[in-house]
Order: C-alpha cells, then structure tokens, then sequence
C-alpha cells in the first residue's frame, strides 16, 4: 500500500489510508512485543463477531512495525458530538449500547484484566500502604469473562454513513470486569474536563448493566492506579488522586 495520506498522528505511531485499507505504522522505539500482542488482540476480538476493523497483515514499513487493517469509513462518536451538541443524549446512548455489547461478548483468549492491573499497580508510585490495599480490593472483586476495551471512548467508535459502529483502537482489550471498563470510561471523560458528561454516562451505563453505581465506584481507584503507570504527567497527577480517595476500609 502506500503511505501518502496520513489520517492521524498519535504518539510513536502515524496513521495511513490507503483506498480500503488503513496502516498503523509505530516508531523504532515502541516495542516489537506490544505490536505484536495489539495485533493478537484484534485478530481474537474479530473472532467475537463484534464490529470492528479486520486485520489483513503485521509487516515492517522502512524498518517500522506497521499493522495493516481494514479501513472504516465514516466519522468518530467524538466528532459527532462535536458536531451535533444537541444530539449528546442520542449519541451518548447509542455510545453506551455499544459498550454493552463488547461485553456481552466472550473472547477466552484475551489476558485477564486483573493480572494486568495487579502488574500495574505494582509499577505505581504509591506508597507501599497504598499499594496493598489496592492489591487487597482487586483481589476481592468478583471475576468476569466479558471483553473489556481498556480505552473505550467516542473517538474509538466509528459511525459509518449506512449507521453501523465499528469499534477501532484494541490495544488495551482484556477479559474480566465491565464495570472496570465502565469506571475507565468515566476517568476518560473526567480527564478531559467533562465531569457532567461523566456523571450522565456512568448513569446510563449502571442503567443498562443493571449494576450499582457503588460497585463501579469500588472500581475507580484501582483502575485509576493502574492506567496512572502510562500516563502523561498532568494525567498521573489526577490519576493518583483518585488512587487515593476512597476509603478502604
């Protein structure tokens, strides 16, 4: 394919359409195993039957790993909303329903949410106290097997012009507990300043799941410990606060 039309620019990977296709291309310094793994995690999630775009091949571009995928015409969630402010509630259900179905789906194959939060945690900057309380509530809540996204919001879903979604971006998906992946949600919106439109999310979404708000908010520090590890420094910052902030006893 070739690598003239750049639709996005993210950090250490370019973004390339070519006709039907889409080219992620990362940098020399992301790692091999985590293309490679993004790569297996996709090609086990198409296998769900879920909307999302297929894998056509893992290739080197000029020295650079590069996953070649269908490409999905159509505008994200995200630029709809945008777009359409007065459609928020419309587009914020059909982005909800979507969620619900990711996990309404099995992918036994996937790595376990938990074990990749306990790593995680560990990593943190927490104190040692801290620590071991979050180590000692993901231990305690209760396993699930449904497909979690890890970063899922409006920008990774793709509206194409007939009203399809198609779910992009499955990096982070693991098997374990949705309302984990609900409270991530909710920490996106928040972290883009959006916390009335977070409140109206997690609302729906305990709504649809017929979940407690209590139970995702047991969640929160755990999830928000764990994606502190990869975050941008102002994203830590807020991250570790939540981290702190409920009381564990």
């Amino acid at each position: 394919m070739k690598f003239d039309t750049v639709i996005a620019q993210r950090k250490h990977k370019i973004i390339y359409r070519d006709g039907d296709l889409c080219a992620k291309v990362f940098d020399e310094s992301f790692p091999k195993s985590d293309v490679l793994n993004e790569a297996l995690n996709q090609a086990r999630v198409e296998e769900t039957g879920l909307n999302i775009p297929k894998i056509e091949e893992v290739c080197k571009v000029d020295g650079k790993w590069a996953i070649i995928s269908t490409f999905i015409e159509g505008k994200t969630l995200q630029q709809l909303m945008d777009e359409n402010p007065d459609k928020m509630d419309e587009y914020l259900e059909l982005f909800v329903n979507v969620q619900m179905q990711i996990l309404n789906a099995k992918c036994p194959l996937l790595k376990r949410l938990k074990d990749k939060m306990q790593d995680k945690i560990s990593q943190t900057d927490l104190d040692a106290t801290t620590r071991y309380e979050l180590h000692t509530r993901l231990a305690s809540m209760k396993k699930h097997n449904k497909v979690c996204h890890g970063d899922f919001n409006p920008s990774n879903v793709v509206i194409t012009p007939d009203g399809t979604p198609f779910i992009l971006d499955w990096s982070h998906a693991t098997q374990g507990n949705g309302a984990a992946d609900a409270a991530r949600t909710y920490l996106l919106f928040c972290l883009k300043g959006e916390e009335e439109l977070a409140e109206k999310y997690l609302k729906l979404y305990c709504e649809k799941a017929d979940v407690a708000r209590q139970y995702v908010n047991a969640w929160m520090p755990i999830v928000a410990a764990s994606q502190s590890v990869k975050g941008n420094p102002e994203e830590r910052e807020f991250l570790l606060r939540w981290a702190n902030v409920f009381d564990y006893q």
